[in-house]
C-alpha cells in the first residue's frame, strides 16, 4: 500500500525522507469519537514502496460531527512516532503488512 502523494506531507526524520498523511474525512467511527484519528507514514522513496505505519493518534479528528476538541498532530508528533515505530521494529524499506503503533493512551476528550 502506497500513500497518495496528494494531499501528504514530507519530514526528515534521522537524515530519512518520509511521507506522512491524515485522512481528509473521518471515518464513521473517527466522526463519532469513539476511536481516535490515525494517520499514516511511508518512506518517500520513489522506488519499491515498503511497509507502512499506521498510528492510532489519541486524538479527535479535526472533521469529527460531535464537536469534540481536535489537537493538531504537528511534525514533532509524527517524527516521535516514527523514531518509537522504529525502535519497535518497524522497517520502511522492506515489503510487508501495515505496521500498527497505537499513542492512543486510552482516551479522546469528549465534547
Amino acid at each position: 500500500m502506497t500513500l497518495n502523494k496528494k494531499g501528504s506531507r514530507r519530514i526528515t526524520v534521522d537524515g530519512i525522507e518520509y511521507r506522512w498523511r491524515i485522512r481528509r474525512k473521518p471515518s464513521y467511527m473517527q466522526g463519532l469519537c469513539w476511536t481516535p484519528m490515525t494517520y499514516a507514514v511511508e518512506a518517500a522513496s520513489d522506488s519499491q514502496p515498503g511497509t507502512t505505519l499506521i498510528v492510532t493518534s489519541g486524538q479527535a479528528h479535526p472533521s469529527n460531527w460531535v464537536g469534540a476538541e481536535a489537537v493538531p498532530i504537528r511534525p514533532a508528533h509524527v517524527a516521535a512516532s516514527i523514531r518509537e515505530a522504529r525502535d519497535r521494529g518497524w522497517e520502511p524499506t522492506k515489503a510487508g503488512s501495515p505496521f500498527q503503533l497505537d499513542r492512543s493512551a486510552g482516551s479522546i476528550a469528549q465534547p
